[in-house]
Protein backbone atom coordinates (compact mmCIF):
# COMPACT_ATOMS: atom_id res chain seq x y z
CA UNK A 1 0.00 0.00 0.00
CA UNK A 2 1.25 3.31 -1.10
CA UNK A 3 0.62 6.21 1.26
CA UNK A 4 0.75 9.97 0.48
CA UNK A 5 2.99 11.98 2.71
CA UNK A 6 1.35 14.60 4.02
CA UNK A 7 2.49 18.17 2.93
CA UNK A 8 4.07 20.00 6.32
CA UNK A 9 3.17 23.12 5.21
CA UNK A 10 -0.71 22.56 5.18
CA UNK A 11 -1.19 23.75 8.79
CA UNK A 12 -4.52 23.25 10.64
CA UNK A 13 -6.59 26.17 10.50
CA UNK A 14 -6.25 27.08 14.51
CA UNK A 15 -4.09 25.55 17.07
CA UNK A 16 -4.61 22.05 17.51
CA UNK A 17 -6.39 21.17 20.50
CA UNK A 18 -4.83 20.22 24.04
CA UNK A 19 -5.14 16.26 25.04
CA UNK A 20 -8.07 15.21 26.58
CA UNK A 21 -8.59 13.61 29.65
CA UNK A 22 -10.66 9.92 29.64
CA UNK A 23 -13.81 9.77 29.82
CA UNK A 24 -16.75 9.52 27.47
CA UNK A 25 -17.88 13.12 27.86
CA UNK A 26 -14.85 14.74 29.19
CA UNK A 27 -12.30 16.63 27.47
CA UNK A 28 -14.30 17.19 24.25
CA UNK A 29 -14.69 21.17 24.91
CA UNK A 30 -17.61 23.84 24.40
CA UNK A 31 -17.21 24.38 21.39
CA UNK A 32 -17.76 20.46 20.54
CA UNK A 33 -21.03 20.59 22.36
CA UNK A 34 -21.84 24.00 20.46
CA UNK A 35 -21.98 21.93 17.41
CA UNK A 36 -22.84 18.80 18.56
CA UNK A 37 -26.42 20.96 19.96
CA UNK A 38 -26.44 22.54 16.23
CA UNK A 39 -26.20 19.07 14.91
CA UNK A 40 -28.90 18.03 17.31
CA UNK A 41 -31.70 20.70 16.79
CA UNK A 42 -31.08 20.47 12.91
CA UNK A 43 -31.02 16.91 12.59
CA UNK A 44 -35.14 16.86 14.66
CA UNK A 45 -36.21 18.71 10.65
CA UNK A 46 -33.97 16.07 9.47
CA UNK A 47 -35.61 13.50 10.92
CA UNK A 48 -38.98 15.04 10.64
CA UNK A 49 -38.05 15.55 6.97
CA UNK A 50 -37.19 11.47 6.39
CA UNK A 51 -40.66 11.29 6.83
CA UNK A 52 -42.90 14.23 5.95
CA UNK A 53 -40.74 14.87 2.31
CA UNK A 54 -41.62 10.82 0.84
CA UNK A 55 -45.02 11.02 2.25
CA UNK A 56 -46.02 14.14 0.33
CA UNK A 57 -44.29 12.57 -2.95
CA UNK A 58 -46.66 9.67 -2.42
CA UNK A 59 -49.97 12.61 -2.52
CA UNK A 60 -48.40 13.95 -5.25
CA UNK A 61 -47.81 10.63 -7.72
CA UNK A 62 -47.75 6.55 -6.98
CA UNK A 63 -45.58 6.14 -9.82
CA UNK A 64 -41.85 4.25 -8.49
CA UNK A 65 -40.28 6.59 -10.54
CA UNK A 66 -41.38 9.73 -10.08
CA UNK A 67 -41.10 9.19 -6.54
CA UNK A 68 -37.32 8.05 -6.83
CA UNK A 69 -36.93 11.33 -8.61
CA UNK A 70 -37.26 12.92 -5.38
CA UNK A 71 -34.24 11.07 -3.99
CA UNK A 72 -32.44 11.45 -7.25
CA UNK A 73 -33.17 15.67 -6.99
CA UNK A 74 -31.69 15.58 -3.12
CA UNK A 75 -28.54 13.39 -3.85
CA UNK A 76 -27.59 14.55 -7.45
CA UNK A 77 -25.70 17.56 -5.75
CA UNK A 78 -23.16 14.88 -4.39
CA UNK A 79 -22.29 13.94 -7.64
CA UNK A 80 -22.27 16.61 -9.54
CA UNK A 81 -21.11 19.49 -6.45
CA UNK A 82 -19.05 17.32 -4.21
CA UNK A 83 -15.88 18.44 -5.77
CA UNK A 84 -15.65 22.02 -5.90
CA UNK A 85 -17.34 22.13 -2.45
CA UNK A 86 -14.60 20.57 -1.37
CA UNK A 87 -12.62 23.51 -2.42
CA UNK A 88 -14.75 25.60 -1.26
CA UNK A 89 -14.52 24.83 2.13
CA UNK A 90 -10.89 24.51 2.04
CA UNK A 91 -10.92 28.19 1.36
CA UNK A 92 -13.83 29.45 3.14
CA UNK A 93 -14.08 30.27 7.29
CA UNK A 94 -15.54 27.07 7.88
CA UNK A 95 -18.33 28.03 10.51
CA UNK A 96 -19.19 31.02 8.36
CA UNK A 97 -19.91 28.53 6.04
CA UNK A 98 -21.98 26.29 7.78
CA UNK A 99 -24.04 29.35 9.09
CA UNK A 100 -24.91 30.55 5.42
CA UNK A 101 -25.61 26.71 4.62
CA UNK A 102 -28.74 26.31 7.57
CA UNK A 103 -29.50 29.85 6.60
CA UNK A 104 -30.42 28.72 2.87
CA UNK A 105 -31.98 25.75 3.84
CA UNK A 106 -34.54 27.41 6.67
CA UNK A 107 -35.43 29.90 3.42
CA UNK A 108 -35.98 26.89 1.23
CA UNK A 109 -37.70 24.61 4.00
CA UNK A 110 -40.04 27.56 4.41
CA UNK A 111 -41.33 27.94 1.02
CA UNK A 112 -42.04 24.13 0.80
CA UNK A 113 -44.03 24.71 3.92
CA UNK A 114 -45.63 27.74 2.36
CA UNK A 115 -46.73 25.86 -1.15
CA UNK A 116 -47.89 23.27 0.72
CA UNK A 117 -49.80 25.40 2.90
CA UNK A 118 -51.20 26.73 0.06
CA UNK A 119 -51.76 23.97 -2.38
CA UNK A 120 -49.09 24.98 -4.85
CA UNK A 121 -46.60 22.54 -4.63
CA UNK A 122 -46.41 19.86 -7.37
CA UNK A 123 -43.40 17.99 -8.21
CA UNK A 124 -41.27 20.05 -10.63
CA UNK A 125 -41.35 22.77 -7.33
CA UNK A 126 -40.58 19.73 -4.97
CA UNK A 127 -37.52 18.75 -7.15
CA UNK A 128 -36.40 21.85 -7.59
CA UNK A 129 -36.45 22.50 -3.78
CA UNK A 130 -34.62 19.35 -3.29
CA UNK A 131 -31.79 20.12 -5.63
CA UNK A 132 -31.28 23.11 -3.20
CA UNK A 133 -31.40 21.57 0.00
CA UNK A 134 -28.74 18.98 -1.45
CA UNK A 135 -26.31 21.62 -2.67
CA UNK A 136 -26.17 23.14 0.77
CA UNK A 137 -26.42 19.80 2.55
CA UNK A 138 -23.21 18.96 0.67
CA UNK A 139 -21.20 21.74 1.56
CA UNK A 140 -23.00 21.84 5.46
CA UNK A 141 -21.69 18.37 5.98
CA UNK A 142 -17.76 18.85 4.53
CA UNK A 143 -17.46 21.90 6.40
CA UNK A 144 -18.67 20.17 9.58
CA UNK A 145 -16.62 17.68 9.40
CA UNK A 146 -13.60 19.29 8.61
CA UNK A 147 -14.04 21.32 11.44
CA UNK A 148 -13.98 18.78 14.07
CA UNK A 149 -10.15 18.34 14.44
CA UNK A 150 -9.77 21.88 14.59
CA UNK A 151 -12.06 21.72 17.63
CA UNK A 152 -11.35 17.96 19.48
CA UNK A 153 -8.04 16.24 19.76
CA UNK A 154 -7.01 13.54 18.14
CA UNK A 155 -7.26 10.98 20.11
CA UNK A 156 -10.66 12.28 21.18
CA UNK A 157 -12.15 12.13 17.54
CA UNK A 158 -13.34 8.33 17.30
CA UNK A 159 -15.40 9.32 20.92
CA UNK A 160 -16.48 12.64 19.43
CA UNK A 161 -17.93 11.23 16.06
CA UNK A 162 -19.66 8.93 18.43
CA UNK A 163 -21.59 11.07 20.27
CA UNK A 164 -22.90 13.19 17.37
CA UNK A 165 -23.79 10.04 15.37
CA UNK A 166 -26.00 8.66 18.58
CA UNK A 167 -27.53 12.38 18.95
CA UNK A 168 -28.08 12.51 15.12
CA UNK A 169 -30.05 9.13 15.26
CA UNK A 170 -31.42 10.14 17.97
CA UNK A 171 -33.32 12.99 16.33
CA UNK A 172 -33.57 11.73 12.79
CA UNK A 173 -34.77 8.10 13.69
CA UNK A 174 -36.28 7.98 17.14
CA UNK A 175 -37.57 11.55 18.12
CA UNK A 176 -38.12 13.10 14.27
CA UNK A 177 -40.20 10.25 12.10
CA UNK A 178 -42.68 9.65 15.01
CA UNK A 179 -42.88 13.27 15.40
CA UNK A 180 -43.17 13.78 11.61
CA UNK A 181 -45.77 11.45 11.85
CA UNK A 182 -47.96 12.64 14.01
CA UNK A 183 -47.87 16.44 12.17
CA UNK A 184 -48.63 14.99 8.72
CA UNK A 185 -52.13 13.60 10.64
CA UNK A 186 -52.25 17.26 11.81
CA UNK A 187 -51.42 19.17 8.73
CA UNK A 188 -49.41 18.39 5.62
CA UNK A 189 -46.94 21.61 5.59
CA UNK A 190 -46.52 21.87 9.69
CA UNK A 191 -43.67 19.31 9.45
CA UNK A 192 -42.01 21.26 6.77
CA UNK A 193 -42.61 24.68 8.99
CA UNK A 194 -41.16 22.70 12.26
CA UNK A 195 -37.86 21.32 9.71
CA UNK A 196 -37.87 24.98 8.81
CA UNK A 197 -37.00 26.27 12.24
CA UNK A 198 -34.95 24.01 12.84
CA UNK A 199 -32.46 25.41 10.46
CA UNK A 200 -32.48 28.50 11.64
CA UNK A 201 -31.75 27.87 15.38
CA UNK A 202 -29.10 25.36 14.59
CA UNK A 203 -27.28 28.58 12.39
CA UNK A 204 -27.79 30.74 15.37
CA UNK A 205 -26.03 28.20 17.53
CA UNK A 206 -23.24 27.70 14.77
CA UNK A 207 -22.94 31.49 14.77
CA UNK A 208 -21.86 31.72 18.80
CA UNK A 209 -18.85 28.89 18.21
CA UNK A 210 -16.21 31.21 19.71
CA UNK A 211 -12.42 30.78 17.10
CA UNK A 212 -11.03 31.39 14.27
CA UNK A 213 -11.54 28.75 11.24
CA UNK A 214 -10.16 30.55 8.12
CA UNK A 215 -7.03 28.94 6.48
CA UNK A 216 -4.32 30.88 7.61
CA UNK A 217 -3.28 33.94 5.90
CA UNK A 218 -0.33 32.16 3.38
CA UNK A 219 -2.43 29.01 2.64
CA UNK A 220 -5.04 30.96 1.85
CA UNK A 221 -2.73 33.04 -0.48
CA UNK A 222 -1.60 29.99 -1.85
CA UNK A 223 -4.89 28.21 -2.44
CA UNK A 224 -6.49 31.62 -3.69
CA UNK A 225 -3.29 31.70 -6.73
CA UNK A 226 -4.29 28.63 -7.85
CA UNK A 227 -6.93 27.29 -9.95
CA UNK A 228 -10.40 25.63 -8.74
CA UNK A 229 -9.68 22.55 -11.36
CA UNK A 230 -6.21 22.07 -9.82
CA UNK A 231 -7.04 22.01 -6.25
CA UNK A 232 -9.89 19.21 -7.31
CA UNK A 233 -7.21 17.26 -9.04
CA UNK A 234 -4.66 17.65 -6.28
CA UNK A 235 -7.54 16.30 -3.59
CA UNK A 236 -8.34 13.57 -6.43
CA UNK A 237 -4.54 12.49 -6.54
CA UNK A 238 -4.21 12.10 -2.73
CA UNK A 239 -7.17 10.05 -2.15
CA UNK A 240 -6.50 7.79 -5.49
CA UNK A 241 -2.90 7.02 -4.21
CA UNK A 242 -4.13 6.08 -1.32
CA UNK A 243 -4.99 2.61 -1.12
CA UNK A 244 -7.14 2.21 2.03
CA UNK A 245 -9.01 5.19 1.49
CA UNK A 246 -9.95 4.49 -1.82
CA UNK A 247 -10.97 1.09 -1.32
CA UNK A 248 -13.09 2.47 1.55
CA UNK A 249 -14.86 5.18 -1.11
CA UNK A 250 -15.55 2.44 -3.54
CA UNK A 251 -17.18 -0.01 -1.18
CA UNK A 252 -19.06 3.24 0.67
CA UNK A 253 -20.37 4.59 -2.46
CA UNK A 254 -21.64 0.41 -3.78
CA UNK A 255 -23.54 0.50 -0.38
CA UNK A 256 -24.78 3.79 -0.42
CA UNK A 257 -26.07 3.21 -3.92
CA UNK A 258 -27.63 0.55 -3.07
CA UNK A 259 -29.57 1.73 0.11
CA UNK A 260 -30.61 4.68 -1.50
CA UNK A 261 -32.52 2.54 -4.44
CA UNK A 262 -34.48 0.53 -1.15
CA UNK A 263 -34.84 3.77 0.44
CA UNK A 264 -36.01 5.70 -2.70
CA UNK A 265 -39.24 3.62 -2.74
CA UNK A 266 -39.25 2.21 0.78
CA UNK A 267 -42.33 4.63 1.20
CA UNK A 268 -44.52 2.31 -1.19
CA UNK A 269 -42.70 -0.37 0.47
CA UNK A 270 -44.06 0.55 4.09
CA UNK A 271 -47.73 1.33 2.89
CA UNK A 272 -48.59 -1.63 0.44
CA UNK A 273 -46.48 -4.33 1.68
CA UNK A 274 -46.27 -3.69 5.40
CA UNK A 275 -49.69 -1.99 5.56
CA UNK A 276 -48.28 1.43 7.77
CA UNK A 277 -50.21 4.64 7.73
CA UNK A 278 -47.94 7.90 8.09
CA UNK A 279 -47.15 7.23 11.84
CA UNK A 280 -46.49 3.85 11.66
CA UNK A 281 -43.96 4.66 8.89
CA UNK A 282 -42.66 7.29 11.56
CA UNK A 283 -42.61 4.38 14.32
CA UNK A 284 -40.55 2.32 11.96
CA UNK A 285 -37.56 4.61 12.09
CA UNK A 286 -37.37 4.38 16.04
CA UNK A 287 -36.21 0.82 15.02
CA UNK A 288 -32.87 2.06 13.55
CA UNK A 289 -32.52 4.72 16.17
CA UNK A 290 -31.93 2.11 18.36
CA UNK A 291 -29.55 -0.03 16.50
CA UNK A 292 -27.80 3.68 15.67
CA UNK A 293 -27.45 4.98 19.02
CA UNK A 294 -26.06 1.08 20.37
CA UNK A 295 -23.80 1.44 17.17
CA UNK A 296 -22.65 4.76 17.46
CA UNK A 297 -21.97 4.50 21.85
CA UNK A 298 -20.37 0.56 21.23
CA UNK A 299 -18.24 1.17 17.99
CA UNK A 300 -15.12 1.43 19.91
CA UNK A 301 -15.80 -0.85 21.94
CA UNK A 302 -16.81 -3.10 19.21
CA UNK A 303 -13.69 -2.06 17.12
CA UNK A 304 -10.73 -2.46 20.28
CA UNK A 305 -12.32 -5.80 21.00
CA UNK A 306 -12.47 -7.44 17.58
CA UNK A 307 -10.35 -4.66 15.77
CA UNK A 308 -11.84 -2.01 12.75
CA UNK A 309 -10.84 -4.59 10.25
CA UNK A 310 -13.28 -7.28 11.02
CA UNK A 311 -15.80 -4.82 12.48
CA UNK A 312 -16.36 -3.22 8.46
CA UNK A 313 -16.53 -7.19 7.43
CA UNK A 314 -18.78 -7.39 9.53
CA UNK A 315 -20.86 -4.35 8.83
CA UNK A 316 -20.46 -5.27 5.00
CA UNK A 317 -22.12 -8.96 5.92
CA UNK A 318 -25.07 -7.67 8.45
CA UNK A 319 -25.89 -5.20 5.35
CA UNK A 320 -26.44 -7.76 2.43
CA UNK A 321 -28.40 -10.22 5.59
CA UNK A 322 -30.67 -7.70 6.57
CA UNK A 323 -32.06 -6.17 3.40
CA UNK A 324 -32.84 -9.91 2.24
CA UNK A 325 -34.92 -10.38 5.05
CA UNK A 326 -36.21 -7.02 4.55
CA UNK A 327 -37.00 -7.76 0.89
CA UNK A 328 -38.89 -11.38 1.86
CA UNK A 329 -41.09 -10.29 4.66
CA UNK A 330 -44.56 -8.58 5.20
CA UNK A 331 -44.04 -8.34 9.07
CA UNK A 332 -43.37 -4.85 9.89
CA UNK A 333 -41.89 -6.40 13.58
CA UNK A 334 -39.21 -7.91 11.63
CA UNK A 335 -38.74 -5.38 9.62
CA UNK A 336 -38.01 -3.46 12.68
CA UNK A 337 -36.08 -5.95 13.58
CA UNK A 338 -34.01 -6.09 10.69
CA UNK A 339 -33.91 -2.19 10.70
CA UNK A 340 -32.23 -2.06 14.31
CA UNK A 341 -28.99 -4.82 12.78
CA UNK A 342 -28.71 -2.63 9.68
CA UNK A 343 -28.36 0.73 11.50
CA UNK A 344 -26.48 -0.91 14.20
CA UNK A 345 -23.67 -1.61 11.41
CA UNK A 346 -24.02 1.19 9.29
CA UNK A 347 -23.10 3.65 12.58
CA UNK A 348 -20.33 1.38 13.27
CA UNK A 349 -19.03 1.82 9.64
CA UNK A 350 -19.52 5.47 10.06
CA UNK A 351 -17.59 5.69 13.33
CA UNK A 352 -15.15 3.71 11.97
CA UNK A 353 -14.13 5.41 8.88
CA UNK A 354 -14.68 8.96 9.64
CA UNK A 355 -12.31 8.69 12.33
CA UNK A 356 -9.98 7.71 10.02
CA UNK A 357 -10.32 10.08 7.97
CA UNK A 358 -9.94 12.81 9.79
CA UNK A 359 -6.77 11.45 11.40
CA UNK A 360 -5.14 9.92 8.43
CA UNK A 361 -5.57 13.06 5.78
CA UNK A 362 -3.58 16.43 6.02
CA UNK A 363 -5.93 19.55 7.33
CA UNK A 364 -5.11 21.64 4.53
CA UNK A 365 -6.66 19.33 2.04
CA UNK A 366 -9.07 18.04 4.44
CA UNK A 367 -11.73 19.43 2.66
CA UNK A 368 -10.60 18.82 -0.72
CA UNK A 369 -10.42 14.62 0.11
CA UNK A 370 -13.53 14.80 2.11
CA UNK A 371 -15.15 15.98 -1.05
CA UNK A 372 -13.48 13.23 -3.54
CA UNK A 373 -14.46 10.74 -0.91
CA UNK A 374 -18.25 12.23 -0.70
CA UNK A 375 -18.05 12.08 -4.65
CA UNK A 376 -17.36 8.40 -4.53
CA UNK A 377 -19.51 7.36 -1.26
CA UNK A 378 -22.46 9.41 -1.75
CA UNK A 379 -22.51 10.60 -5.93
CA UNK A 380 -23.40 7.27 -6.32
CA UNK A 381 -26.93 7.84 -4.10
CA UNK A 382 -28.88 9.85 -7.21
CA UNK A 383 -27.86 6.65 -9.01
CA UNK A 384 -29.06 4.46 -6.76
CA UNK A 385 -32.32 6.30 -6.39
CA UNK A 386 -33.05 6.01 -10.04
CA UNK A 387 -32.11 2.46 -9.74
CA UNK A 388 -34.62 1.56 -7.19
CA UNK A 389 -37.66 3.02 -9.14
CA UNK A 390 -36.34 1.54 -12.45
CA UNK A 391 -36.37 -2.15 -10.66
CA UNK A 392 -39.75 -1.25 -9.10
CA UNK A 393 -41.00 -0.88 -12.38
CA UNK A 394 -39.78 -3.51 -14.23
CA UNK A 395 -40.27 -5.90 -11.86
CA UNK A 396 -43.98 -4.77 -11.74
CA UNK A 397 -43.98 -5.68 -15.38
CA UNK A 398 -42.60 -9.00 -15.00
CA UNK A 399 -44.29 -10.14 -11.85
CA UNK A 400 -46.89 -7.92 -10.45
CA UNK A 401 -46.64 -4.50 -8.01
CA UNK A 402 -45.69 -6.96 -4.99
CA UNK A 403 -42.24 -8.51 -6.89
CA UNK A 404 -41.76 -4.91 -8.12
CA UNK A 405 -41.37 -3.64 -4.49
CA UNK A 406 -39.79 -6.06 -3.10
CA UNK A 407 -36.62 -6.49 -6.08
CA UNK A 408 -34.49 -3.48 -4.90
CA UNK A 409 -33.87 -5.17 -1.84
CA UNK A 410 -32.57 -8.45 -3.03
CA UNK A 411 -30.79 -6.43 -5.90
CA UNK A 412 -29.31 -4.72 -3.22
CA UNK A 413 -28.55 -7.63 -0.72
CA UNK A 414 -26.72 -9.46 -3.68
CA UNK A 415 -24.90 -6.14 -4.46
CA UNK A 416 -23.70 -6.40 -0.67
CA UNK A 417 -22.81 -9.95 -0.81
CA UNK A 418 -20.51 -9.70 -4.02
CA UNK A 419 -18.42 -6.41 -2.89
CA UNK A 420 -17.67 -8.05 0.16
CA UNK A 421 -16.34 -11.22 -1.50
CA UNK A 422 -14.13 -8.53 -3.51
CA UNK A 423 -12.77 -6.09 -1.24
CA UNK A 424 -13.07 -8.09 2.40
CA UNK A 425 -9.73 -9.05 2.17
CA UNK A 426 -8.29 -5.08 2.17
CA UNK A 427 -10.26 -4.27 5.04
CA UNK A 428 -7.80 -5.20 7.90
CA UNK A 429 -7.04 -4.52 10.80
CA UNK A 430 -3.44 -4.39 10.03
CA UNK A 431 -3.33 -2.05 6.52
CA UNK A 432 -6.14 0.59 8.95
CA UNK A 433 -3.19 0.89 11.69
CA UNK A 434 -0.40 1.19 9.09
CA UNK A 435 -2.07 3.84 7.35
CA UNK A 436 -2.54 5.85 11.03
CA UNK A 437 1.13 5.29 12.09
CA UNK A 438 1.76 6.56 8.32
CA UNK A 439 0.13 10.37 9.42
CA UNK A 440 1.62 10.26 12.84
CA UNK A 441 5.42 10.05 11.50
CA UNK A 442 5.32 11.03 7.67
Amino acid sequence: MTDPTPDAAGAATVAAAPSAPPGRFSGLGAGYWKLWTASVVSNLGDGISAVAYPWLATVLTRDPLLIAGVGVATRLPWLLFSLPAGVYVDRSDRRRLMMACNASRFAVTAVVSLAVLFDVMNLPLLYGTAILLGVAEVLYDNASQTILPSVVPAERLERANGNLWGAEMVMNQFVGPPLGGFLIAVGLALPFGIDALTFAVSAALIAVLAGSFRPRAEVAEATAARSLRGEMAEGMRWLWSHRLLRTLAITLGIMNGMGMAVFAIEVLFVQEILRLDARGFGFLFIAGAVGGVLGSQLAPAVTKRIGPGPSLYLCLLAGGLTLGVNGLTSNPWVFGAMFVVFSFTAVVWNVITVSLRQTVIPDRLLGRVNSVYRFFGWGSMPIGSFLGGLLVTVGTALAGREFGLRLPFFVAAAVHFVTLAAVGARLSTDKIEAAKAAAAHP
